[in-house]
């Protein structure tokens, strides 16, 4: 089984990102989609796990790819922040996008809202944000996708209680 932590938009405002490595164990893999705001080589320093980051729109002076594709066993993963796909707007322009490069999941950020769906076979997944949620409610949140040793993926929207 693997399991992987998504988070996003932590923008430099770590403590939670933290918060919640201490809550999750055994993880298999760390994705972060962007504005981390220099954060990222800390964050990977100190992550028990691989992680795997791309550059926000916040994310100046890094080296931080725009985008990545990679496979985690069985599916194809597209991963972004989210800005040049119009995700404010909904996540039809990422999706398509994810399809459009033969890939079955595509997870992004941005928009400091979670989405966790299956949509005509591709999985859109953005975790919100740890940091400045703004989804009813606005506690911070990330998510937690895990695959079963025969392929299965599952996912769950977590979210972390205030202090």
């Amino acid at each position: 089984m693997l399991k992987i932590l998504v988070v996003s938009d932590t923008h430099r405002k770590d403590e939670n990102f933290y918060r919640v490595l201490d809550i999750e164990k055994n993880l298999s893999l760390v994705i972060h989609c962007g504005d981390t705001e220099g954060s990222d080589i800390q964050m990977q320093q100190l992550c028990p796990a691989p992680m795997r980051i791309v550059r926000g729109n916040n994310d100046f002076f890094c080296n931080l790819p725009d985008e990545q594709e990679f496979e985690v066993w069985p599916y194809r993963f597209f991963v972004t922040h989210g800005h040049r796909y119009l995700v404010n707007m909904g996540s039809s322009e990422v999706r398509r996008e994810a399809v459009a490069r033969r890939c079955d999941v595509v997870i992004y950020g941005h928009t400091h809202k979670p989405v966790a769906a299956e949509i005509d076979g591709v999985y859109v997944f953005n975790p919100g944000s740890l940091s400045y949620p703004r989804q009813e409610g606005r506690k911070p949140s990330y998510l937690i996708l895990t695959i079963a040793d025969d392929g299965e993926l599952s996912y769950e929207l977590k979210y972390l209680e205030q202090f």
